[in-house]
């Protein structure tokens, strides 16, 4: 007898899907028309299912709320970004690209800054609780800040993302210590972290919390940033959003045009100069979109 379910991805491997429905996970295949139709099953996706001699099949993917090239992940409820300013040092440009491509997809972006018993990264802190994003300051060693981030993600589906090494994988281990994820050690001559995760999966931590634990910024990929239109980038910067609509000109790009409300908070100190730098590099990125290329 097949049987027609209803569950969530929660890990998806060389073709295979394991499928959680109510407490079973089933490990599935997906209809070869699904990606005919170019919609592939992503970590994160509500998918129909049929079970029948124990085997499952992915038969139609409901539809999603958002969605991310690299990592394959969807339904996503906010992505915590992990930034460090010690071993390795986070750029800001890094942590406001991806947060434009969340930003983009309307994903709400909280900064979790970690390794705060070496660093307590003061400046990290300033610039984004200015830009309004929630900022969390956390220590995997110590555990301090952990409680913070739990009660801030409980609930949610969240993906975790940033340096490599930063620790992500640390303060799951912290979330939830039965998980004893590997670790990657921080080169000292690169200052960076080898990677350690190989492919997103969700790891639930109780209390409706799913949480993707991604390689690191590189995964998201600036291709996926060239899927902005210039157009649209200043949406994507949520400190942006007051200014919009006061400036000289209705398509002012907030580069060079006289009467900018934008460049004018900039030197006016109301808005972060690194916030608007990467706005700038970002939109030099942008311009290189094409209407056809969105529509492929």
């Amino acid at each position: 007898m097949t049987r027609r379910l209803q569950g969530r991805i929660l890990r998806s491997i060389s073709g295979f899907y394991d499928v959680r429905v109510d407490e079973s996970l089933i490990r599935c295949r997906a209809r070869g028309i699904l990606r005919k139709e170019g919609c592939s099953p992503l970590t994160g996706d509500l998918v129909e299912i049929t079970v029948e001699q124990g085997k499952g099949m992915v038969e139609k993917i409901l539809p999603r709320k958002n969605s991310f090239i690299r990592p394959a992940v969807a339904n996503v409820d906010a992505l915590v970004v992990f930034a460090a300013n010690v071993n390795p040092v986070t750029e800001p440009y890094l942590i406001d690209r991806v947060a434009a491509i969340a930003g983009d997809q309307e994903v709400p972006v909280i900064l979790c800054v970690n390794k705060c018993d070496l660093d307590p990264a003061r400046d990290l802190v300033r610039i984004y609780e200015s830009a309004g994003f929630p900022v969390i300051r956390t220590s995997a060693e110590t555990g301090d800040g952990v409680d913070g981030l739990w009660e801030t993600i409980r609930g949610k589906l969240v993906a975790f993302t940033g340096n490599s090494g930063v620790g992500k994988s640390s303060i799951l281990n912290r979330l939830r210590p039965d998980l004893c994820l590997a670790t990657g050690a921080v080169s000292e001559k690169l200052g960076r972290g080898r990677h350690t995760t190989r492919h997103v999966e969700l790891y639930d931590l109780g209390e409706g919390t799913l949480v993707a634990d991604t390689p690191g910024f590189s995964s998201f990929d600036t291709d996926q940033m060239e899927l902005i239109l210039k157009e649209n980038l200043q949406y994507a910067f949520p400190d942006f959003g007051p200014l919009l609509g006061q400036c000289r000109f209705d398509d002012c790009s907030h580069r060079a045009e006289p009467g900018c409300a934008v460049r004018r908070a900039v030197e006016e100190g109301r808005l972060q100069p690194s916030r608007y730098e990467s706005y700038l590099r970002l939109y030099e990125k942008a311009s290189q979109v094409n209407l056809w290329e969105l529509k492929k």
